[in-house]
């Protein structure tokens, strides 16, 4: 690994926090608050300048990224913009424990939704626009947005996308990965303003407009309100929310594709097939479990097409207490919560592109089984999916399934109630936000220890960079001298 060229990257990094910082500033100024939060930021702006002016200096004059690179850069920066972005919370004493403020903050970045806060509209208006704003920030990626105001990074910047953008391949837009980060933010800016400007139009105030559409966009889901969206009492934003966290769960690619015109490729696409199936039949089979409870069907398919929707864009708004529905309508919410988004969305989760190839490759064994002589090809969109490929996506399920099981038996330590335990790892690693139990939608993650609340940082950013960057910073020979 190249140490200079990591170190010095990080400081690029504090130095595009610091600037970010000026945001939520100027958000306290515009509704006149106190010294106390205008400072908070004006330090922790000017810790960022000069760390990050010190470490940026350090850059070598041939910039080149290798793999290892990009690893230690994209796991280390995501710590570090948590860790930074917790201290305005610190300094003002809105949230007074470091580890809670980093919990807060890896939460929003990561766009999870969980939090530790018991009472969030306590928050002054420019800590509450910050913490959304980080949804905004890390919908598509910290380090993408970087390339996308930044100039060009270097030779091998590549490394860099590939290791933060979700899913299991990495496509680009452009042959400049500058061009490509443009395109995709571009399109995110734009849809994200087409939102906000719909919830105005729904007689949403503009800051609950804008924090709400912050959520949404990044799939993220922290809101103003202490019980979300269901304080609004508003079913028009319900249902433009639910449409929104549909569209942000898609795969970013699409859209450029719909604005190059080539709505065959769209139309076409089997993980946005499989993506809207999955989301019609769970929202079915929740609203024939819960029909007896309901003697309104508008509100019964609302309460499910909004619940459904949050839960597999791994958004975490919520309308409705779901920890109070029958087992069989919470054993929905949470197979869903495992399959998530597209691969190339906001959305966290496993990837609807994962469990499309699983299910095909384990369908394909069963067909062989029977017929040993027989050659059933896996495919995805009309083109082979080769072994490799293949390998990887079980490979991946296998290691997940290895850091939730480590992950679940550390909380376990903390909680004696298994759901509350479970549905904990659930909620951070595939960045949900609300799980059930003790932290349920109505509930928080305050009565965790210090402890579990440092692993569920790790699970958090773990999930939203898929495991291995995070695991790569575990390897000593990540950390060796560059050859």
């Amino acid at each position: 690994m190249n140490k200079r060229l990591v170190m010095a990257s990080l400081g690029n990094v504090m130095l595009v926090e610091a600037l970010l910082l000026l945001f939520p500033m100027l958000t306290g100024l515009y509704y006149h608050e106190g010294t106390t939060q205008l400072f908070a930021f004006i330090e922790t702006i000017i810790l960022l300048l000069i760390i990050g002016s010190l470490l940026s200096i350090l850059k070598p004059k041939h910039a080149r990224y290798t793999v290892r690179d990009g690893f230690a850069i994209t796991a280390l920066t995501w710590f570090v913009v948590s860790f930074f972005g917790g201290l305005p919370f610190v300094f003002a004493g809105e949230i007074p424990s470091v580890i809670n403020a980093t919990f807060e903050m890896a939460s929003g970045f990561t766009t999870t939704g969980s939090s530790i806060l018991t009472d969030v509209e306590a928050l002054s208006q420019s800590m509450l626009f910050w913490r959304s704003f980080s949804h905004l920030i890390g919908g598509l990626g910290v380090l993408v947005f970087i390339f996308a105001f930044t100039p060009e990074l270097g030779e091998g910047s590549v490394n860099i996308m590939k290791a933060e953008v979700p899913g299991p391949e990495f496509g680009k837009l452009s042959a400049k990965n500058k061009s490509s980060a443009k395109i995709l933010y571009g399109m995110y800016f734009v849809l994200t303003a087409i939102l906000i400007a719909a919830l105005i139009f729904t007689g949403m105030k503009p800051f609950d407009a804008i924090i709400h559409g912050f959520g949404t966009a990044g799939t993220g889901g922290f809101s103003n309100k202490a019980t979300s969206i269901q304080a609004l009492h508003n079913p028009a934003a319900e249902y433009i929310l639910s449409i929104g966290m549909i569209v942000f769960g898609m795969n970013f690619n699409l859209f450029y594709y719909l604005l190059k015109k080539e709505w065959r490729v769209v139309y076409k696409n089997e993980e946005l097939r499989l993506f809207l199936i999955i989301i019609a039949l769970a929202i079915g089979g929740i609203m024939l479990n819960l029909a007896p409870q309901y003697s309104s069907i508008e509100k019964l398919f609302r309460d499910a097409l909004f619940q459904v929707t949050t839960i597999i864009s791994t958004t975490g708004f919520g309308t409705v207490d779901f920890a109070l529905w029958p087992l069989f309508s919470q054993c929905i919410l949470l197979l869903i919560m495992f399959v998530g988004g597209m691969a190339g969305s906001t959305a966290g989760g496993l990837k609807v592109s994962r469990i499309s190839i699983f299910l095909k490759t384990s369908l394909s064994q069963i067909r062989k089984s029977i017929n040993p002589r027989r050659v059933v090809p896996v495919t995805m969109d009309r083109h082979w999916v080769n072994n490799t490929h293949v390998s990887q996506v079980f490979i991946y399920f296998g290691i997940y399934a290895l850091v939730f099981t480590v992950a679940l038996f550390v909380v376990a330590l903390d909680q004696n109630d298994f759901m509350t335990a479970f549905s904990a790892v659930a909620a951070t690693f595939n960045n949900i936000g609300p799980g059930l139990g003790n932290v349920g939608p109505t509930s928080s993650f305050a009565s965790l220890q210090p402890f579990t609340k440092i692993i569920l940082t790790i699970t958090m950013i773990a999930g939203r960079l898929e495991i291995y960057p995070v695991l790569a910073l575990l390897l000593p020979s990540l950390w060796k001298r560059k050859s």
